[in-house]
C-alpha cells in the first residue's frame, strides 16, 4: 500500500477544528489500512509552523508542531486550516502566505479547510479556480480576489489538484472524499460509519438545507408550518392547506410567508421535496418510484422534471454520480 505524506500548516489564530478534524480522520484511515493489511500506513501526517514554535487558537488550544515550515519536506498533500474570523473579517499571516506562494505548488494536492481558502487566494493559488469557503466569508473572498470563482453553495469543491471546503465539519466530508480516492470506497464508508457522519456527502450538497437557508419566520405559526413541511414533504402542501394550518387566509399566508422567510411557499415546498429526494438517492437503495412518492412528487416523471430543472440531470444519473 502506498504511503502518502500529509503536512498541516499551523499558525497563530487558526481554527483548531480545522486542524484536529483532518488529523483524526487520517489517523482512523491508518487504523483501517493496518487492519486490512497488517503494518500498512496510509498517511504520514506532520504539522509545521513558522520557526516550529507552538501556536494558539482562539478557543484556547495550544498546538505544538512537529517541525519548522522552512525545513519541512514537500508533502503529497498540503492542508491549510482557516484563520479564525470572529469579528466578521478574515486576516492572513503574510509570512505564512509567503511560504505558501513559494512552496505549495510542489505538493500533488492542496487542501483548504473553511477560510483557509483566503491564504491560498492571497498566495495566488486560486486564480482561475472554482472554490468555496464558509458561507459567511464567501462574499469577502469573492470581492478580495475577483480572479477566483467563489461558489458559496457546495460543502466542498475539487478543481484539479486544489480542494476547498466550507465550514470545519464539511472539511471532514472533503477528507473522506480524498480517502475514497486514495484507499477506495469501502475505506471511506467504514470511516464514515466509525465517525458517525454521513456516508460520504457529495461536494454538491449545499452548505444549508432548505430549512436553514430560508429565514425562520418571526411568527410561531409560520415556523410551525416550516417544520411541518420539512417533516412531511409527501403531505398536501398546497397554499390553501398550509394557510389553514397557520390560521390565515391563503392570500395572507402567502404574503406573510414570503415576507418573513424570503421565499414563496411554493418555492419552499419545491426545494424541500428536491432536497429530500436527493438525500434519499444518495443514502438509500430505495427505488426511484418509492423516493418520488415519499418526497411528495405525484409521479416519477414529475420528480425527473424537477431534477432536470434544478440540476440538469435525471434522478438515476444523480444516484449514479453520488
Amino acid at each position: 500500500m502506498r504511503t502518502r505524506t500529509v503536512l498541516i500548516v499551523l499558525f497563530e489564530g487558526m481554527d483548531a477544528l480545522d486542524v484536529v478534524s483532518p488529523i483524526e480522520i487520517l489517523s482512523a484511515a491508518n487504523l483501517f489500512a493496518d487492519r486490512t493489511r497488517a503494518g500498512s500506513v496510509a498517511y504520514r501526517v506532520r504539522t509545521a509552523s513558522l520557526g516550529g514554535t507552538p501556536v494558539h487558537s482562539p478557543s484556547g488550544l495550544t498546538l505544538v508542531p512537529d517541525t519548522d515550515l522552512h525545513t519541512a519536506t514537500t508533502p503529497h498533500t498540503l492542508i491549510v486550516p482557516g484563520p479564525h474570523s470572529g469579528d466578521g473579517t478574515t486576516t492572513v499571516d503574510p509570512e505564512v502566505v509567503s511560504w505558501l506562494r513559494q512552496n505549495a505548488k510542489r505538493s500533488q494536492r492542496i487542501v483548504s479547510i473553511c477560510t483557509g481558502a483566503f491564504l491560498l487566494a492571497e498566495a495566488g493559488l486560486l486564480t482561475g479556480k472554482r472554490v468555496t469557503t464558509h458561507w459567511s466569508q464567501a462574499d469577502e473572498l469573492a470581492q478580495a480576489y475577483p480572479g477566483t470563482e467563489v461558489d458559496a453553495d457546495p460543502i466542498f469543491i475539487r478543481d484539479g489538484r486544489i480542494s476547498t471546503s466550507a465550514g470545519g465539519t464539511s472539511g471532514m466530508d472533503l477528507m473522506l472524499a480524498l480517502i475514497e480516492e486514495d484507499l477506495g470506497r469501502d475505506a471511506a464508508l467504514t470511516l464514515a460509519r466509525h465517525l458517525v457522519v454521513f456516508l460520504r456527502r457529495p461536494g454538491t450538497q449545499r452548505q444549508f438545507s432548505t430549512h436553514l437557508q430560508a429565514q425562520l419566520s418571526d411568527r410561531q405559526s409560520l415556523r410551525d408550518v416550516q417544520d411541518w413541511i420539512a417533516v412531511h414533504p409527501d403531505a398536501d402542501l398546497s397554499v390553501e392547506t398550509l394557510a389553514q394550518r397557520a390560521n390565515l387566509s391563503p392570500r395572507q399566508f402567502a404574503r406573510a410567508f414570503t415576507a418573513e422567510t424570503g421565499t414563496s411557499p411554493g418555492r419552499y415546498v419545491d426545494q424541500t421535496r428536491l432536497e429530500t429526494a436527493r438525500r434519499l438517492l444518495e443514502d438509500t437503495q430505495d427505488s426511484v418510484e418509492h423516493i418520488a412518492r415519499v418526497s411528495g412528487y405525484p409521479s416519477t416523471e414529475a420528480m425527473r422534471r424537477a431534477f432536470h430543472r434544478a440540476l440538469s440531470i435525471s434522478p438515476a444519473q444523480y444516484r449514479q454520480r453520488f
